[in-house]
């Protein structure tokens, strides 16, 4: 193996480590996050250092910049995930009228029950829906063949459902009612 495919390998483990700490679990390397998802940079490389995964400030710095989904913001000396987070936070982001339709990545093993409920957010906070067919396409992927559900979110923006569009452009509402749904 090249030392190419080492980094990316590396880069990869780094930003898998910084989800689960930004976005779900903060406490189990003892980290704070502020009310709106923040954590000091110094703290994360020190807590991740003590339990056993050292990641140098370059690391960091590589797998934020890097990371094709965006997943990441860096303010000064503070860092966050820019959504999907199961722990309790508010990233203040505001209402925005959405594009006319956008899109979900699922599989065919969770269509019976979005075709009863919509969708859900099950553990997170809102449910995520791409701006473009090729990005839910790759969500979807993640767990198998995928399936693109489109979504009338022009038509949920006129009845009163609020959505809000995070940093790296990942569209949130907390549920698409199945009236919505344009289902494969």
């Amino acid at each position: 193996m090249n030392d190419r495919n080492t980094k990316e390998r590396r880069t990869v483990r780094v930003s898998k480590y910084l989800s689960r700490h930004l976005r779900h679990q903060p406490e189990r390397i003892g980290l704070t996050l502020d009310e709106a998802g923040w954590a000091d940079i110094d703290e994360l490389l020190d807590a991740a250092a003590a339990h056993g995964f050292p990641v140098s400030r370059a690391e960091l710095e590589h797998a934020v910049s890097t990371n094709d989904k965006k997943r990441f913001a860096v303010e000064g000396n503070r860092i966050r995930a820019n959504q999907g987070h199961t722990v309790d936070v508010d990233l203040g982001l505001p209402a925005a009228t959405p594009p006319p339709y956008l899109y979900h990545g699922t599989v065919a093993h969770f269509m019976d029950t979005i075709r009863a409920v919509g969708l859900r957010p099950m553990t997170r906070h809102d449910v995520h829906l791409s701006a473009d067919r090729e990005t839910a396409t790759r969500v979807g992927a993640r767990r198998g063949r995928p399936l693109v559900l489109s979504v009338h979110s022009a038509a949920m923006h006129e009845d009163g459902h609020e959505f809000r569009v995070s940093a790296n452009g990942v569209w949130l509402t907390a549920s698409v009612p199945p009236k919505y749904l344009r289902l494969p």
